[in-house]
């Protein structure tokens, strides 16, 4: 299970402005403001596609444009996640501050894959998380809370508020939209949404 939400893009108009510097093509922008929101025209759009098919070096301004967005997920994606952290800020929620403020429930975990005998099982473990919840918030004996700590299992679900460039997204995009997690194929998917996706994930 992956959730994806509250997803904001900045700085696009100062990304195509920086893209025209190199050459000082300002006057051929064609791009413009209509009721607030800013509309890419035509030969931006070809200059920045053009850019983005030149390779890294020449596509820089894709790393000017900011992406924002809350993501809940299993640790079990998030610690793949990771591998991307360069140039990506992450806040989260805190499992070691937390996990021990509300009860447990089978809720807090993606469970959509396991058959009947791991929902059974799942059933079994997150009873004994709640359990050990309920003493540690009565007594304070932190043995409890080693319990939760070290059985959490890698579904539990967390939530993260993430902001990374479009060159971030790129890379990622490329190398898990055939990744056998689905969630990962949930995360190209989004990407494939985002504003002006066309351009900087074209080849």
């Amino acid at each position: 299970m992956i959730k994806i939400e509250r997803t904001e893009v900045y700085n696009v108009e100062g990304a195509l402005r920086g893209a025209r510097n190199p050459l000082k093509s300002w006057a051929k922008s064609d791009s413009r403001v209509e009721n607030g929101v800013f509309v890419l025209g035509g030969a931006d759009a070809d200059l920045l596609d053009r850019l983005c098919r030149a390779g890294s070096d020449h596509r820089k301004f894709l790393r000017q444009i900011t992406v924002s967005a809350d993501v809940t997920a299993p640790l079990y994606w998030w610690k793949e996640f990771d591998t991307y952290k360069v140039g990506i800020t992450a806040n989260s929620t805190s499992t070691m501050h937390k996990l021990h403020t509300e009860p447990i429930t089978e809720a807090d975990f993606s469970t959509d894959r396991l058959d009947a005998d791991g929902r059974a099982e799942m059933a079994r473990l997150v009873a004994f998380l709640e359990r050990e919840r309920q003493k540690f918030s009565e007594g304070g004996d932190k043995a409890h809370w080693w319990n939760m700590i070290q059985l959490l299992p890698s579904s539990y679900n967390q939530l993260r508020t993430l902001a990374m460039s479009y060159e971030n997204v790129r890379s990622i995009y490329y190398a898990r939209r055939a990744h056998k997690l689905d969630e990962w194929r949930v995360f190209c998917a989004w990407a494939e949404g985002l504003p002006h996706a066309d351009i900087f994930l074209s080849a």
